[in-house]
């Protein structure tokens, strides 16, 4: 049992610790390409979360590591072909978020760190609607984007989803889950519109449009020592703030 993981804790333990910060993993189930499994956002926002509460509570923190909420905002994956995406909308992640949020302050804990795997789920403006309702102190972590200055030392061609990067990370932390060689390019079909494909104009992409299999990027470089290279740099930068957020004092210029 890790005494960091509440899901594998007792009672006794848990009600025996004055527990500082709470880090709540969001997922995803939806396909990643050919070769990735449906769970490959859960697998590797659980393995960030659990490496980086680990080195946060053996460095004293009392952090603790909630379960993941394992569906997401899939709404733009519903007519992909054949796929099988579990999908919530926005204003159910809210609502959601909100409940636990409350259940949180009621039992004291007031420091949540919203650990996100998956980019439909866009929890920052729900942080702000949330954000005059409760004394809990909300932030966001998004963990694809917390090291990105080095994947040019890392990577060969990073790409956006089940490319080299989640690849990498697949082989190094969930193998028995892989088949790389199912992978095709996952090359991206561009809109009609220049402005759209520079990223000077965002729009919700219609997956079974913008990729042959839901591939976005090319996973053909990818490797478990690029995984676990990544990895080291997710932990040590998560759980060094969790050490920082936990020690901190909560006042009214609380977080300045």
């Amino acid at each position: 049992m890790k005494p960091y993981i509440l899901s594998e804790q007792n009672h006794a333990f848990i009600k025996s610790q004055r527990w500082q910060v709470a880090v709540l993993p969001f997922g995803a189930t939806e396909p990643h390409n050919l070769h990735m499994p449906y769970g490959t956002d859960n697998y590797e926002v659980e393995e960030v979360g659990r490496r980086a509460c680990e080195r946060a509570y053996n460095a004293g923190a009392k952090v603790l590591l909630l379960p993941t909420m394992p569906f997401g905002v899939n709404t733009n994956h519903l007519q992909v072909p054949g796929a099988l995406a579990l999908s919530v909308n926005p204003t159910t992640l809210l609502a959601l978020i909100t409940d636990l949020v409350d259940a949180l302050e009621r039992q004291g804990l007031r420091k949540l760190v919203l650990l996100n795997g998956h980019g439909g789920n866009e929890l920052k403006p729900l942080m702000r609607e949330l954000h005059h309702r409760t004394k809990v102190f909300l932030c966001l972590c998004d963990w694809f984007r917390i090291a990105t200055d080095v994947y040019p030392k890392i990577f060969e061609q990073p790409g956006e989803h089940a490319d080299e990067v989640e690849t990498s990370l697949g082989l190094a932390y969930f193998p028995r889950l892989m088949q790389p060689e199912l992978a095709d390019d996952g090359a991206a079909q561009p809109t009609r519109f220049e402005a759209i494909n520079r990223g000077w104009i965002s729009i919700t992409r219609p997956w079974h449009l913008v990729s042959k299999n839901t591939g976005l990027g090319n996973p053909a470089a990818a490797t478990a020592d690029k995984g676990q290279k990544l990895m080291d740099v997710l932990v040590e930068r998560l759980g060094d703030f969790l050490v920082e957020l936990s020690k901190a004092d909560m006042n009214e210029k609380f977080p300045y």
